[in-house]
């Protein structure tokens, strides 16, 4: 797995900066944002944000190249509406060996669960070579592979719908392959614009509480968490 922030908007924080404080001024945002400095921008980012108006954060976009995941993990990703996505396509992609796939570390640490496991792919690819060799188009042999199957893609999502997706996705409940992209993703975006991304990540960290309700794991210490992504 490699996550790469590919681009993200220019000046992130002073441009948030300006539309925070455009709402309230009576200048053009033309002319605070050029007067903005970022110290100004961090200090109405924090503040506007605190008060729950994250609009001002959808100015800023980061794009992020997400490789060698399964499938099974953008599955997930992708409901995240408020994004863009191109992913490796398996109308155009072979698969035909174990390094086209992704093992779970449970799987991964159990020698006899790999071993069914290892074998189990190794007769679908061959399955799948032996459709492509009779002349099945290769959007239709896909239909053989399995969520294991690795793929590529680029997503670009503003800067609230990050937050939010920090929130859900960092959080000790989320699948494990989802996780470790988000929190990848999460040290990236907060590295490239510290303001923005100051206090996120999982939801006890941004909102100080756990939203899981009933479902939150019985192992999860809050307090670890905060401290661990604080000093992400």
């Amino acid at each position: 797995m490699k996550v790469k922030l590919l681009r993200y908007t220019k000046d992130a924080e002073l441009l948030c900066g300006a539309a925070a404080s455009t709402s309230t001024r009576s200048g053009t945002p033309s002319e605070i944002l050029e007067k903005m400095d970022m110290e100004t921008a961090k200090r109405l980012i924090k503040r506007v944000t605190g008060y729950g108006h994250g609009s001002v954060v959808e100015h800023a976009f980061f794009t992020f190249s997400i490789e060698g995941v399964s499938r099974s993990m953008t599955h997930q990703l992708v409901r995240h509406r408020i994004a863009s996505y191109t992913q490796q396509s398996q109308r155009y992609v072979i698969y035909n060996t174990l390094e086209s796939y992704v093992t779970p570390p449970s799987i991964a640490q159990n020698a006899e669960a790999k071993k069914m496991f290892d074998q189990t792919l190794e007769r679908i690819s061959q399955t799948y070579q032996d459709l492509l060799k009779l002349k099945i188009p290769k959007e239709d042999a896909r239909f053989i592979l399995p969520n294991a199957a690795k793929t590529n893609i680029i997503v670009t999502m503003n800067a609230r719908e990050l937050r939010h997706f920090f929130n859900l996705r960092c959080c000790a409940r989320a699948q494990w392959e989802m996780r470790e992209v988000a929190t990848q993703m999460l040290k990236q975006a907060r590295k490239a614009a510290p303001a923005l991304f100051e206090n996120t990540g999982p939801s006890c960290v941004e909102l100080g509480y756990c939203c899981e309700g009933t479902m939150k794991p019985t192992e999860c210490n809050v307090e670890e968490i905060k401290k661990r992504f604080r000093e992400l």
